[in-house]
């Protein structure tokens, strides 16, 4: 049986997200597969990576909400943002705990992040990690990201637990770093568990050496149907007419389609008789064909 969906994997501290991915491919017995976000070697979680056809799915996911729980270290500083790179400094001088949470309340909404050089992100073309690696420094451009929820508490004098909710790339290794500069002392995340993205939490979640205790049957009932990542586009099922059109990525009116009303943006999960078979959105009209109304246009066909 041909196996496409989502499977929801716990990524144990140690591997990287590539390495775990490589573990459900060869466990799954399939080509495709690959993660809708990277968790770093150090850091454990909900990692969703998506089999056979529904790695085309991958774009719709990838700027979901996702919540972390992390350690924050305060009075050192290191050159990867945490506590597996090379120490740069270190203070004695930590803020009292009333200025170590103001602080970070500060960094709840829309805040300005500088990316990290020891990450994926590319620059001219080359990722900055490599760069990094070969003590190259160069200049990233800052971006707008989202923190929603930002609560800490107080573990000792200097470590504290957080519990974030942000936005796509945020980078919670910065975030660390950036409290720890606005207090004066430095800081760093000295722990990193991602406990939901893509709608999924820890509960959903089994660790690769689970996966590998089961039986082949148990592993296929884990994964998630690809039309269930889209939980918020109803289902509409065309004529075989219009079927066709779409399955060839041509747009149809919504008015032949019966759904006239759907504001534009509206998605639909298109299904052939009981198949489901492409995502779809409502789009303005081209005038292309003598369009002339909105139309309903194929975003991604997943059964082929």
């Amino acid at each position: 049986m041909e196996k496409n969906g989502l499977l929801v994997v716990n990524k144990p501290v140690g591997i990287t997200s590539h390495t775990a991915v490589a573990k459900i491919r060869r466990l799954f017995g399939v080509e495709k597969a690959g993660h809708t976000g990277t968790l770093d070697p150090m850091a454990a979680g909900v990692l969703p990576v998506l089999v056979g056809r529904a790695v085309k799915a991958a774009e719709f996911l990838t700027e979901s909400d996702k919540r972390y729980r992390a350690v924050l270290t305060l009075g050192v500083t290191t050159d990867t943002e945490d506590a597996t790179g090379t120490v740069l400094s270190r203070s004695d001088a930590i803020p009292d705990e009333a200025a170590v949470l103001s602080a970070i309340a500060g960094f709840i909404g829309e805040i300005e992040q500088t990316p990290p050089m020891y990450s994926a992100i590319k620059v001219g073309g080359r990722k900055l990690l490599d760069l990094a690696r070969r003590g190259e420094t160069v200049e990233r451009e800052s971006r707008t990201v989202t923190v929603y929820r930002l609560d800490a508490e107080r573990i000792d004098e200097r470590n504290y637990a957080l519990d974030a909710v942000v936005s796509k790339g945020t980078y919670i290794r910065t975030l660390c770093a950036d409290v720890g500069r606005a207090l004066g002392c430095g800081g760093i995340m000295s722990a990193l568990t991602r406990t939901s993205a893509c709608g999924f939490s820890l509960s959903d979640a089994a660790a690769p050496d689970e996966l590998e205790q089961m039986t082949e049957e148990e592993r296929a009932a884990r994964i998630i149907p690809t039309e269930n990542l889209f939980p918020d586009a109803e289902k509409l099922s065309p004529d075989p007419f219009f079927v066709r059109l779409l399955r060839n990525g041509l747009r149809v009116e919504t008015r032949k389609l019966g759904i006239a009303d759907a504001p534009l943006g509206t998605r639909f999960r298109l299904y052939d008789g009981d198949v489901f078979f492409a995502l779809a959105e409502v789009r303005e009209p081209n005038g292309e064909d003598g369009e002339t109304r909105a139309a309903l246009a194929p975003l991604r066909q997943f059964d082929v």
